[in-house]
């Protein structure tokens, strides 16, 4: 638990430094939130790379997603994903009701605009590790009340 503090600093960091750089009066885009996913992507990568080293293949995308549910997401906030559901022709749901880069920001619903921007990295760690797994896929997350949040993951076949 004693390095969870030192991830959620750095997480919060790194969003005021993506959107302090974008201050200087240029309207605001997608970059900053393309930039924080991409740089999720590469951290997710090496993430699972260094995780399914001593696992066995998996045989199927339900397996893989399981994986990404149990191992995964515990090593990243320390708690599996407390629901996960597809129906069964490529995309599935994680739902994560006490999201913990979310927890910091108010429970009300005054900060909900502000939830894209830290979730982003979030989504770029799902899709780098699925990535590295041979699964190619979207991922977007929706927030409709703090701190839960659902992330839609959908499998594109190649």
């Amino acid at each position: 638990m004693a390095d969870e503090a030192p991830f959620q600093l750095l997480h919060s960091e790194m969003i005021q430094y993506f959107y302090k750089s974008n201050e200087n009066g240029e309207p605001e885009s997608g970059r900053n939130i393309s930039r924080l996913e991409s740089l999720g992507f590469r951290v997710g990568q090496g993430l699972i790379e260094r995780l399914s080293k001593d696992t066995s293949r998996f045989k199927d995308e339900l397996d893989i997603m399981k994986f990404v549910c149990k191992d995964f997401w515990t090593c990243v906030f320390k708690k599996q994903i407390d629901n996960l559901r597809t129906n069964h022709q490529g995309i599935y749901v994680l739902q994560d009701n006490k999201f913990r880069l979310l927890s910091h920001l108010s429970a009300g619903k005054q900060y909900l605009e502000q939830a894209p921007k830290y979730l982003a990295f979030s989504c770029g760690l799902v899709r780098g590790g699925l990535s590295s797994l041979g699964v190619k896929s979207i991922v977007t997350a929706e927030v409709s009340f703090m701190p839960a949040c659902k992330f839609q993951v959908m499998i594109q076949k190649v």
